[in-house]
């Protein structure tokens, strides 16, 4: 089922060149057995448990992770948003939470008169447990497309070929210039999904697929779908011989062990999986009472259970070595699924036209939406219906799962996506920022819909050029939340922004003539100079804004100092000045 929702392009890594807006794998060998033979890795194991620190994550962030977790297992605002969750977080080889909440089986049926969960007799519920298996409804795609990379990789398949030149009878209705590039990236054309479910054999679903006309030219808008999925799994079948099922256990599952990942899960697997929804019409396309063990996605479970776009069922620790291996360029252990270029395109923005649906091959990047303050212009991940989310983020090598059976009893018991937010702000707030010059920073905090100011005292500017300095780090949702640099000469009746100037270490200058910084500063200190205005009274402030939606990771300012000629106007090192600090909203840390 598809989920609700879905830069300048990067670097493409050292086998991948621009070619006239198409790629070329120009380091990849020609011959296919040559690309897939293993290349080997450090050997050592892919992921433990161990403590924050031993991750290089903050304590306290991660247990308020799981308390926010746990808030949604009460109405939120009516129902709950899930029945039950498994939360898992770490970075580099350290899993520093892995914890299971809430009820993995809790209903029974839905009661549509009276819009409440018929539940199970205490002793047949079933409590989450660290590795109960969850359907993962559209983070299934993550699979198929590493698939698709990986004969990309091996040259059975083109990124910027048709798909018809694989299966003709694809280019019907007008598909003959969808590309695999398209498909994934969801620029196809396609629209959301059709009911293939009412087709009654596997031959005429297919059929539906090919006959399917675009809801528009290919390339020319973002539309997420399942159908390109749905066909790309269709070329990978044709051109390996092999059914998607089969090369998912062979190409990925069996060489990184992932033992809890597969399609079509065997009965005796049911008591460790989570079930989902009570389906039935109206709205599910289909009546087939409580979900358990079995595809909850009804276009999937028409197609046996085995799909490009639904399917997989899996667990929060499988989950978590898939994230490492491609944080670590495709590696695990001594096992290689892809190469390190591979994995660079799928962390690579295509989507350049089309700002806000930032996509690489097969991954999601930058969305706020579901990763919160962990989203960078190089985070990836994706979500799935069920109510779960895999997000991976190459900047501070870390990696989060969420795990929900969110549709449990009925999916209109929850919308949007907040516990996944909450999850990845708590785990970006866990990854601690140094201070630049001292022991603490000014930190802005993280608040929605909030206003921090930190202003300095009242100062002499009326002769001679005054220039302010500081370290300044900022992370926020691009244009909806801004950090601004502004005076006061009317002791702070009216304001005016103050252009800066910002430079990154080995970087250039930055001019900021709005006085304002927004977005992806590549989470790094960079060196503030500022001219201030002329005034007997200035005062110079700091002003944090955020929207009520999203955040990112904040502000930081370290050693504000305002200098004029020789002399030192304000420096905060100096405990006297320090104190005459005004901080509403912001406060020191130590990272």
């Amino acid at each position: 089922m598809a989920d609700a929702r879905g830069i300048s392009r990067r670097h493409m890594g050292l086998g991948a060149v621009a070619l006239g807006g198409g790629l070329a794998f120009a380091s990849l060998p020609a011959d296919p057995a040559a690309a897939a033979a293993p290349t080997r890795g450090d050997g050592r194991p892919a992921l433990r448990h161990g403590s924050a620190p031993e991750a290089g994550l903050l304590p306290g962030p991660l247990k308020q992770l799981v308390a926010d977790a746990e808030a949604f297992l009460q109405p939120s605002p009516r129902h709950p948003w899930y029945a039950g969750a498994v939360l898992l977080a770490g970075r580099g080889r350290t899993v520093a939470l892995h914890k299971p909440i809430g009820m993995a089986v809790r209903y029974q049926a839905y009661d549509e008169e009276t819009d409440t969960g018929v539940e199970f007799p205490p002793d047949r519920q079933i409590p989450m447990a660290e590795d109960t298996v969850f359907d993962l409804a559209s983070v299934s795609k993550l699979f198929t497309s590493i698939l698709a990379v990986q004969q990309i990789e091996r040259g059975r398949i083109e990124l910027e070929a048709p798909v018809a030149s694989y299966l003709p009878d694809f280019g019907r209705a007008g598909k003959q210039d969808v590309t695999i590039r398209h498909l994934l990236t969801h620029t196809s054309g396609f629209r959301a999904w059709i009911p293939l479910y009412t087709a009654p054999t596997y031959e005429e679903k297919v059929q539906r697929v090919y006959d399917e006309a675009l809801a528009g030219p290919p390339g020319t808008a973002y539309l997420y779908s399942d159908l390109n999925l749905i066909s790309l799994q269709l070329v990978l079948e044709h051109v390996t011989g092999r059914r998607l099922d089969v090369l998912l256990r062979e190409e990925i599952t069996e060489p990184l062990g992932m033992r809890r990942t597969r399609y079509n899960p065997p009965a005796s697997w049911k008591p460790k999986i989570a079930a989902t929804e009570d389906a039935r019409r109206p709205w599910s396309g289909l009546d087939r009472g409580l979900v358990w063990g079995e595809v909850h996605d009804e276009n999937a479970y028409s197609l046996g259970g085995v799909a490009g776009h639904a399917g997989v069922f899996s667990d929060a620790w499988d989950l978590a070595v898939l994230a490492r291996t491609l944080l670590d360029g495709g590696v695990c252990g001594r096992k290689r699924i892809l190469r390190p270029e591979s994995v660079e395109l799928m962390f690579t923005d295509f989507n350049t036209a089309f700002p806000g649906d930032e996509h690489g091959l097969g991954f999601e990047l930058y969305q706020h939406w579901y990763m919160g303050a962990m989203a960078t212009p190089r985070t990836a991940g994706h979500t799935g219906f069920t109510g779960t989310a895999l997000v991976l983020d190459p900047t501070t090598d870390s990696f989060l799962v969420v795990l929900g059976n969110s549709v449990h009893p009925v999916r209109s018991w929850r919308s949007g996506s907040a516990p996944r937010v909450a999850a990845a702000n708590q785990l970006a707030r866990a990854v601690p920022v140094r201070p630049a010059r001292g022991r603490t920073a000014w930190f802005s905090g993280m608040a929605s819909a909030a206003t921090a100011t930190l202003a300095l005292p009242a100062l002499d500017t009326s002769s001679g050029v005054a220039r302010l300095s500081c370290a300044l780090w900022w992370d926020t949702e691009p244009k909806a939340d801004a950090l601004v640099l502004e005076s006061s000469a009317d002791g702070g009746t009216t304001w005016e922004p103050v252009p800066f100037t910002t430079r990154r270490p080995g970087g250039t200058a930055e001019a900021h003539p709005t006085g304002t910084a927004t977005g992806w500063s590549g989470r790094v200190w960079h060196d503030l100079t500022a001219e201030l205005p002329a005034a007997p009274g200035l005062v110079v402030r700091w002003r944090y804004t955020t929207d009520r939606l999203y955040v990112g990771r904040g502000a930081y300012v370290d050693g504000l100092r305002v200098e004029k000629g020789r002399r030192r106007l304000f420096d905060e090192a100096r405990p006297a000045d320090a104190a005459r600090l005004r901080a509403e909203g912001w406060s020191r840390e130590t990272g």
